[in-house]
């Protein structure tokens, strides 16, 4: 009996022993990133900023990986598969937590598939309007429409994206008839309000800021919990006196369910690390970008939030994927 102990004694001690050589020598080969999106989005664009820079500083390639398709599923359902060993991360996207209410089935569960590691960056939404409609505050604009019922459209990059979302929840929660309409990409949502197709806009920072700078359209707010940085002097809706209205768009790290809590560590601190370079500040910036950098309990507490909070505008607009 003794000499039975002993020997699993020696076995457990030999298999810590191997995880923690392990956990030590990682990354021991090169790691692959997921994004879950075609080349040149915003996730994907981040997610190669960042795979230079774990590069340089793990001493091993970590390499883009895009599997497009189905608003993200397909790479997201591909990540989910993966060993959990480290070497498959998952950049995701916002539409992470949207995406399980969105559609009717998706190929993972976001709540067991993965662990989370970090919430690297967000992205406010802004709510626009063309020059010619009488609101220079969120308060006047939400008057102008209440006292033209259905004549007021606004834009946004397309159903179910981040700003659909907010534009619904404020149409929702302040009883507006309002009406949406969808373009294929921010860069055509926010010329529509330009020309005055729809005179009202939720885009992101990124696509809205030059028209913004040039007079083009006016920023009456921003969705996020606090004043964008490339955005200062535009109020958050809570400011504004509409605290209920509020939610970002983000990029953040995920790993297969089961990935070693000392790798996920690992990545929790180099990605904060590199974050938290003023260079890569400056380069958020013109990006549009909020650095996060959060912890992994951080980032899972606010998935499931997302979900529940996303769920219910999205059953509530009857919102459907394109």
């Amino acid at each position: 009996m003794i000499r039975r102990f002993l020997a699993g004694s020696a076995v457990a001690l030999a298999l810590m022993g191997a995880g923690a050589a392990s956990a030590q020598t990682y990354p021991a080969h090169s790691v692959r990133a997921i994004v879950a999106f075609a080349p040149g989005g915003v996730t994907d664009t981040f997610t190669r900023i960042m795979a230079q820079k774990l590069s340089e500083n793990l001493g091993q390639q970590f390499y883009v990986d895009n599997i497009a398709g189905a608003t993200g599923n397909i790479g997201t359902a591909q990540a989910a598969k993966a060993a959990p060993d480290g070497y498959t991360l998952l950049f995701a996207f916002s539409s992470y937590v949207v995406n399980p209410t969105l559609f009717d089935k998706i190929p993972y569960d976001p709540d067991k598939d993965f662990d989370p590691v970090t919430l690297a960056v967000t992205s406010t939404t802004v709510l626009t309007v063309n020059p010619m409609v009488p609101a220079t505050t969120v308060r006047e604009l939400v008057a102008v429409i209440k006292a033209n019922p259905g004549k007021y459209s606004y834009s946004t990059a397309g159903a179910g994206t981040q700003a659909h979302l907010a534009g619904e929840q404020f149409r929702l929660l302040l009883g507006l008839d309002l009406v949406h309409v969808p373009y294929n990409g921010g860069s055509p949502a926010i010329a529509a309000v330009v020309g005055g197709h729809t005179p009202i806009g939720f885009s992101s920072p990124a696509a809205s800021l030059p028209q913004i700078r040039q007079g083009n359209v006016r920023a009456l707010a921003v969705t996020g919990n606090k004043r964008s940085q490339i955005l200062p002097d535009v109020p958050t809706m809570a400011e504004a006196d509409y605290p209920e209205i509020v939610g970002d768009s983000w990029v953040g790290v995920l790993v297969p369910a089961g990935t070693p809590k000392n790798i996920v560590s690992l990545l929790q601190r180099e990605i904060a690390k590199i974050i938290a370079a003023p260079a890569m500040q400056a380069r958020l910036a013109e990006l549009g970008y909020e650095p996060v950098a959060s912890t992994p309990f951080e980032f899972g507490t606010r998935i499931k939030a997302e979900i529940a909070t996303w769920g219910q505008v999205i059953r509530a607009a009857h919102i459907k994927p394109e």
